[in-house]
């Protein structure tokens, strides 16, 4: 019978051989000393796991969960190499995406919320968005931009003439919808069926039909509209930029008279405990949603070398909508992701409202951003 120490000393050993042996296969292909020491550290947490599943000297992109998952099944495991290429090229294809989705998604900037007087219709608390000051912001007339991207932007260069403008031929104006189940809070749901989590494929009831209120304030004013009713995220959210912009591209080839284009969106706001609420003003038409409008650069490394005429462009149709209503417009965003903004010289991204807000909000504020859009572009009253 082997004494207790003698036990002892045999099982440091056998640990001291293992650890000798986790770090030569870690820190193998390392190039010096400071790199040893890092391979190390970040296979610590990891290290025990693979070390149990004789998985310490694979090298591929599989993580020790997934590995333990693969190892419940002979199969699978055969087939591990196989399984880290198509995870390897998965990686590849969400960098190297035209449009990823996480950065189709609008933060609000940091602005002071107002409790709105007006009672609400639809129950959901309504609020006023404001700058609170000038700070962090290019401020061009009354229009405050909220730039995100690392050029540096002047109110001088802002407000210089934008280049789209009214042509010949028709139509003249596109509007889409690259989110287009993007929905709102009605008062009564009257059997809406949902499709997402404020998403519906119901058009009364989403951005489709503010997209419809501008198409018919645009055409009422002689100015013909082109207006694309397709859900290009329904059934799949993934990859509506992309399909969103071979439209543009095919409508564009077909239509080349089309000088603007408006991808109507609508915005999510919730406070700290995830309620949704609105966002509104009043007007002497009665309460409308607030909108935003965001637009794209080449930020992202995504070529558009004009991104600058489109925020000339906003920042006009800014100015002239907060001469009539100082409260009607949230703060431009001026953003990294080019939201296919590079098809047009004109091209736009309108958020109206928010998922609080009722439909009749959002169309009441359609209205009226098309009424100063029409003031801007083609100098008249809508």
């Amino acid at each position: 019978m082997k004494r207790p120490h003698t036990v002892i000393r045999g099982l440091g050993a056998a640990a001291l051989s293992a650890s000798v042996l986790y770090l030569l296969a870690v820190t193998a292909g390392t190039p010096n000393a400071a790199a040893a020491f890092a391979a190390i550290r970040a296979s610590a947490p990891k290290g025990a796991i693979r070390w149990e599943l004789g998985d310490l000297w694979v090298r591929d992109t599989l993580s020790g969960a997934a590995v333990m998952a693969l190892a419940q099944s002979p199969l699978l495991m055969s087939a591990r190499e196989e399984v880290a290429q198509l995870w390897s090229q998965r990686e590849e294809t969400a960098a190297k995406g035209e449009e990823k989705e996480e950065d189709a998604v609008i933060v609000p900037v940091e602005e002071t919320p107002l409790v709105s007087q007006t009672p609400t219709d639809n129950g959901v608390e309504g609020r006023t968005l404001v700058p609170s000051s000038a700070e962090g912001y290019v401020v061009s007339g009354l229009a405050y931009i909220s730039n995100a991207t690392d050029y540096p932007v002047t109110a001088g260069e802002v407000g210089q003439p934008f280049a789209a403008s009214l042509g010949e031929g028709t139509p003249q104006i596109l509007i889409i919808h690259t989110h287009g189940s993007e929905s709102y809070t009605p008062a009564e749901e009257q059997g809406i069926v949902w499709s997402g989590d404020h998403r519906t494929t119901d058009s009364r009831y989403n951005v489709v039909a503010a997209g419809d209120v501008m198409a018919e304030v645009f055409s009422a004013a002689g100015i013909s509209v082109l207006h694309d009713r397709t859900l290009y995220d329904y059934p799949s959210y993934n990859g509506a930029y992309d399909r969103s912009l071979e439209a543009i591209a095919a409508y564009l080839e077909e239509h080349p008279s089309i000088r603007f284009v408006l991808d109507v969106h609508r915005d999510a706001i919730e406070d700290g405990e995830g309620n949704q609420y609105k966002v509104v003003c009043q007007t002497p038409e009665g309460t409308s949603a607030q909108m935003t409008l965001v637009v794209g650069s080449d930020g992202g490394g995504l070529e558009h070398p004009a991104w600058r005429e489109n925020l000339k462009l906003a920042a006009a149709i800014q100015n002239q909508l907060l001469e009539e209503n100082s409260q009607l417009m949230r703060p431009i965003l001026l953003r990294n992701s080019r939201y296919n903004q590079h098809a047009t010289t004109g091209s736009l991204l309108v958020e109206v409202g928010a998922a609080g807000n009722s439909p009749e909000e959002a169309a009441l504020a359609a209205r009226l951003f098309a009424q100063g859009m029409i003031r801007v572009i083609a100098g008249g009253d809508a």
